[in-house]
């Protein structure tokens, strides 16, 4: 990775978060509620500002990564500072709070879906695709391919006389992959046909079962062989395509959510900051090897990806979250009457330790994946 795409990563993370932090501000303008100071970035002050008219410190600090929108009275356990300073949060409707939390984690659902309009506006839409030989992109250490000689850049064409190129008849799966599912323990190894340069090979391989994945691999990195063509849409067309994208990421992400809290997916897959920007900035780059157009199709579908993914986090009923907030403020709502805030302040503060001994230990194992 080069410290190009590694800032472009950052940016992305920066604007996404700057985008929800916003969705605070803006809404709480709107509802009246005043705002203590608005931060784009973490880390050291780089220069600030104050509007005096609205009591409002404004920031720019040094990492480009994050930010925050922070309200009067939020770290107030005992309850003294609503009493005292009618600027206090808790002293504000239900109904503004409620909006004002809300607004962020909807603001990233917006940028996801602009995003999308905008991919869709100046790319097109993928109407005449079509697929060639998926290609291998790389040959894991260790792994069975390796083994078996093969190399980075062969076509594998065929295995067990089945053509390997396209997708399964159902859409759910590339051929290649399902072919390779195909071998169970004891059965006669796998014979791929492999087109190398100008050369038309035969190699015989036996996946191996991987416990994380629970399957058989041959272990190595697929280029699918897909090589999209596209035409240009109208607006319309393309609200529709990049609305309805967001909806299928939206699902993809809840099923992944899912199968996390059921625990079909371990936490040992999943991402910390470190290991979404060496995502970021990984595909990125591989894409820019291929066209800069690439690239930036890529960096827009992740962006929205992540900003859906964001805002359906934030959501979840978890201490210290959005969606925690907006459960206290519901069953204020319903009480007409507060939960006692040292309470409150205590779920959410057992919330943020949490969360951060889980981004401790996730970042740890970004780093350390790293450099493995």
């Amino acid at each position: 990775m080069t410290l190009l795409y590694v800032l472009a990563a950052l940016i992305m993370l920066g604007v996404m978060v700057t985008v929800h932090e916003a969705g605070h501000f803006f809404a709480a303008r709107a509802t009246g509620i005043p705002v203590k100071e608005f931060s784009i970035g973490m880390g050291p002050k780089l220069f600030s500002w104050k509007r005096k008219k609205h009591e409002t410190d404004f920031s720019l600090r040094l990492i480009p990564a994050g930010g925050y929108c922070a309200f009067y009275g939020e770290d107030d356990i005992d309850g003294k500072e609503a009493k005292n300073d009618p600027r206090a949060f808790g002293n504000y409707a239900v109904w503004r709070r409620l909006v004002t939390v809300l607004m962020g984690p909807v603001m990233n659902f917006v940028l996801a879906l602009v995003v999308a309009v905008a991919l869709y506006s100046v790319v097109g839409e993928d109407t005449q695709g079509y697929f060639t030989a998926p290609q291998i992109a790389a040959v894991q250490e260790g792994s069975p391919a390796e083994a078996a000689g093969i190399h980075s850049g062969d076509l594998v064409e065929t295995i067990n006389g089945e053509s390997a190129v396209g997708i399964t008849e159902d859409g759910t799966a590339y051929r290649i992959s399902a072919l390779i599912d195909t071998y169970r323990e004891g059965g006669e190894p796998l014979l791929l046909g492999v087109k190398r340069g100008d050369n038309d090979l035969l190699i015989q391989l036996t996946p191996q079962y991987s416990e994380t994945e629970g399957r058989y691999l041959i272990g190595v990195n697929l280029n699918p062989g897909y090589v999209p063509v596209y035409t240009q849409v109208s607006v319309f067309r393309a609200a529709q395509l990049g609305a309805s994208y967001c909806v299928r990421a939206a699902g993809a992400i809840i099923s992944s959510l899912r199968d996390l809290i059921t625990a079909k997916v371990g936490l040992d897959q999943a991402s910390g900051p470190v290991g979404i920007v060496k995502l970021i900035a990984e595909e990125t780059q591989k894409s820019a090897a291929e066209s800069a157009r690439e690239a930036f199709i890529t960096y827009g579908e992740l962006l929205v990806m992540i900003s859906v993914n964001l805002g359906l986090f934030n959501l979840i009923p978890i201490p210290g979250l959005d969606g925690s907030r907006i459960v206290f403020l519901i069953i204020e709502g319903i009480r007409r009457k507060p939960v006692p805030q040292k309470v409150e302040a205590y779920v959410h503060m057992s919330g943020y330790i949490l969360l951060f001994g889980l981004m401790i230990i996730m970042t740890y194992k970004d780093v350390l994946n790293i450099f493995r």
